[in-house]
């Protein structure tokens, strides 16, 4: 079973995450990981914390001359920011200063329940592990994912379809050609209009002390039919990746294929016409379902949406209450970004690629890439001649 764990807080010394159940023989290269690693940290609207760090990856276990040797996988991000926090996050009880405790609770964010929840006097506690920081592990796991995909010529591709009331034009592009495009845009969109009014709309924000949020998509391409499983709710592909897309920091939706919008129109409009073709099989005349049906992937381009609020961190601070007086305060300010959208499109990537390499696992497991080969070659035939 492919599996992963994070630690780290987002001024602690580093970020850690073990991968299990990575097969022997896979192609792993830092250099593939610390692509994703530069992607996260670029966008328009990012905070001073992206000038200071320099994400990269230091393979510690799992990896022996760029090939994985099924084993744990052991990954780890340094903090260049944790020389200035290490006597506020010490792990030494000689170091501890009350006087420094966050005690004014953003709406929005972790802060107040989970100073209640863990019982905790200092929010601080609670934020560093909260915070979107941990995102980076996210993308380094999702990378390594990717490298048991490529052999088998699955993409995954995230971009901006929109931030605040700005929605990128992305009709009759393929999602290559916008993947293409926007990874040259400094807010991820292919649509050049979007983009100039995108960036003048993160400028206001940031002269009101405000945030912005977004909608990313999340396109995957190459894959088989059959990933994920109708039999129980919890093997669903579509109800797995709506797991790990809404674990993410400040997601609040997500739909697969039209989503919402197939509540507002007939079946006749919605639903995915089926064909046979000679030499291709079973296709289908349009992908309104966006690559999954009954929980299973259809082969057909699998496209999910994704709704990210603004953050949690405004500059012109909402009303709180002090943990300790309990009196009316302005909330903390963390420094945080204005607009995080880009970042979050190459974040919802990495997730999309480690839930999808998790089901491809399941289906053609083995304990080496030329054993998964055989099984998926043997699959694909039996599909071929049905």
């Amino acid at each position: 079973m492919l599996r992963f764990f994070t630690a780290g807080e987002s001024h602690g010394p580093s970020l850690t995450s073990i991968v299990e159940g990575i097969p022997a023989g896979i192609t792993v290269a830092a250099a593939q990981i610390n692509q994703d690693l530069a992607r996260r940290q670029q966008g328009y609207g990012r905070g001073g914390r992206m000038k200071i760090e320099k994400d990269e990856v230091q393979i510690r276990s799992g990896v022996r001359w760029g090939e994985s040797l099924g084993s744990p996988i052991t990954l780890v991000v340094e903090n260049k920011d944790w020389r200035n926090w290490e006597k506020r996050m010490s792990p030494f009880a000689e170091d501890r200063d009350d006087r420094i405790a966050v005690t004014r609770p953003r709406p929005g964010h972790a802060d107040l329940t989970g100073v209640l929840k863990y019982n905790h006097r200092d929010a601080r506690n609670v934020l560093e592990r909260a915070s979107a920081r941990e995102t980076t592990m996210r993308v380094a796991v999702g990378a390594l994912a990717k490298c048991i995909l490529n052999p088998f010529g699955v993409t995954v591709m995230g971009y901006v379809a929109s931030i605040g009331e700005i929605e990128a034009n992305h009709a009759n592009m393929t999602p290559e050609a916008i993947f293409t495009r926007a990874e040259v845009s400094p807010v991820r969109m292919a649509d050049i209009v979007a983009e100039e009014q995108t960036i003048a709309l993160i400028d206001r924000c940031k002269q009101q002390g405000d945030t912005l949020g977004g909608i990313v998509e999340v396109v995957a391409t190459g894959l088989p039919p059959g990933l994920g499983s109708f039999v129980h709710w919890d093997r669903k592909l579509d109800g797995r990746l709506g797991h790990a897309l809404l674990s993410l920091q400040a997601v609040k939706g997500v739909e697969v294929g039209l989503g919402f919008a197939t509540a507002r129109v007939p079946g006749s409009q919605v639903h995915d016409e089926i064909a046979f073709a000679q030499g291709k099989g079973f296709v289908r005349h349009s992908n309104n379902s966006g690559g999954t049906e009954g929980g299973m992937s259809t082969g057909e381009p699998l496209r999910v949406r994704v709704a990210f609020k603004p953050l949690s961190t405004l500059m012109s601070p909402l009303h709180s209450v002090d943990l300790r007086t309990k009196e009316p305060v302005e909330a903390t300010i963390e420094r945080s970004d204005v607009c995080a959208i880009p970042a979050a499109a190459v974040i919802a990537e990495c997730v999309v690629a480690f839930v999808l390499a998790q089901a491809f696992l399941e289906k053609f497991g083995g304990d080496s890439l030329t054993e998964i080969k055989r099984n998926y070659e043997g699959y694909l035939e039996q599909v071929r001649q049905f």
